[in-house]
């Protein structure tokens, strides 16, 4: 049988209510909603790192963070990577636009990269090679927007919300997409490919161009979930979240402590409208796969590396363990199989750490034993659950999150506090449980399953199976900051 094409689409910071067709009508995503048809969309897809890196790393390593060290801006390039695998068993592979290997432009994960980066990535500033898209606005005579916060009086209240200043076709999300059409025009391979296409957006700076700001100009956006003083019965480090970033001194400063509705409500339609600014970009691709006849033996998913917090909770970004930071989108859909057009929507618990795995055994590739999930081609198929996760696990150093269907549990290391929340009773996790003495057997026994999952994840794929020693820096609270070396 002919291998497919796979085309895995990633956006960067996207919540997972965001497409219209799963009832969230004030979003713009005909495509979206036109892929969810005959595929099949996961409502409870989390990310098991809560930032672009640590998330990214594990789910194309196929390993949890504690086993690659990977929280933050670590390097992982040289980690197993099953993309290799893929090019080892007849795969031509490509990464157009963000993947955020690091290093940045490691050239022997896949045959070929386009590399675009961070919006606001500063390249000279760091000494980098300026990436594809700054070399496309250099030639325009543009610069890489950065450094707002000095173009734009009052830039922290405006909760990082712009309109793009330059033509709709140089948007970071529009070059992408554009070149990604032109890589699918242009590819003349007889390999079967394997396609990772990037999208920085809509990762902050939220900057959409404004005819897709306009679209939302009548829409009715959700208010942001709060409540009074709920902050004062959680962890310190939610707080100081708020705080850090009011304080930060580059373009990612936010004060959304002084933010009221209004400018809650304004961001989230530069979020959304940049939203539907990818959403048609992805039309146009489906488009090119089917002119070139690709679609017709493709598997599609698309997914994104974590979400935005966006006000909810009256905090910015990600980095905690909210749903809304940590919950992505995730459809896939197999274009070989003639489906009814019936969208089929699940809330089934699944991590990214399953696409690696599914992606390998729809190419007939064996999967590694680094690999730390399964591959869920059996409920793809026929709706078998046995290799459905019971649990999902998400990292970020010294705290740790356990999720079941009805538990949230997030464990901060070495320290008494923590969060407990009934995500069916409470599913905006406004009322912090972990001290309430009617959930203490609960608690103890997440924490127990939690535990166990660390030693046996440590045990069976540590970091002994490594070539390198791995070094990083846990970020542990001030006075108890520790360097782990990793054999």
């Amino acid at each position: 049988m002919k291998k497919p094409n796979i085309i895995l689409i990633m956006t960067d910071q996207q919540r997972w209510d965001t497409i219209n067709s799963n009832g969230f009508k004030h979003m713009i995503t005909p495509n979206l909603d036109n892929l969810s048809k005959g595929g099949i969309t996961f409502t409870s897809c989390f990310a098991a790192g809560s930032t672009c890196i640590s998330s990214r790393a594990a789910m194309f390593t196929g390993m949890y963070p504690h086993n690659t060290g990977v929280y933050s801006f670590n390097r992982w390039a040289h980690q197993n990577i099953w993309v290799r695998d893929l090019g080892k068993n007849g795969y031509y592979t490509a990464n157009i636009g963000k993947m955020h290997l690091s290093p940045m432009y490691a050239d022997d994960v896949f045959h070929e990269r386009f590399v675009v980066e961070n919006k606001c990535q500063e390249f000279e500033k760091f000494g980098l090679k300026p990436d594809k898209w700054s070399e496309y606005l250099n030639s325009k005579g543009i610069s890489r927007p950065v450094e707002r916060r000095y173009k734009y009086p009052g830039w922290k209240q405006m909760l990082n919300s712009v309109v793009w200043e330059y033509d709709e076709e140089d948007h970071i999300d529009s070059f992408v997409g554009n070149k990604a059409v032109d890589w699918i025009n242009n590819y003349n391979g007889k390999e079967p490919f394997f396609l990772q296409i990037g999208f920085p957006g809509p990762h902050e700076p939220y900057d959409p161009p404004e005819r897709f700001l306009k679209m939302y100009d009548n829409k009715n956006i959700p208010a942001p979930v709060m409540q009074d003083g709920e902050l004062n019965n959680k962890p310190p480090e939610h707080i100081g979240h708020q705080k850090r970033f009011s304080q930060m001194k580059n373009d990612s400063v936010i004060d959304m402590y002084n933010a009221d509705i209004s400018d809650i409500t304004k961001m989230r339609k530069h979020y959304y409208a940049n939203i539907t600014l990818i959403d048609e970009k992805i039309g146009g691709i489906l488009k090119a796969l089917e002119k070139r006849g690709f679609l017709k033996n493709s598997i599609v998913i698309f997914t994104s590396d974590h979400g935005d917090s966006l006000g909810d909770h009256k905090l910015p970004y990600k980095w905690l363990m909210y749903d809304s930071m940590i919950r992505v989108p995730l459809i896939i859909k197999d274009f070989r199989k003639n489906r009814n057009n019936r969208i089929k929507r699940t809330d089934k618990l699944i991590s990214l750490m399953n696409i690696g795995p599914t992606i390998l055994s729809y190419a007939g590739v064996k999967i590694p034993s680094y690999i730390e999930a399964e591959p869920i081609n059996e409920y793809l198929d026929n709706g078998s659950t046995k290799n459905l996760p019971e649990y999902v696990f998400t990292e970020d150093n010294y705290i740790v999150m356990i999720r079941s269907e009805k538990y949230k549990l997030v464990y901060y290391i070495s320290q008494e506090y923590g969060e407990l929340y009934d995500m069916k009773k409470d599913p905006y996790e406004l009322k912090n449980l972990w001290n309430i003495k009617k959930y203490s057997k609960i608690k103890e026994e997440l924490k127990e399953t939690l535990l166990n999952w660390i030693a046996e994840s440590s045990y069976f794929n540590g970091a002994y199976k490594h070539s390198k020693s791995v070094y990083y820096s846990v970020r542990w609270p001030d006075h108890k900051r520790k360097i782990y070396n990793l054999i």
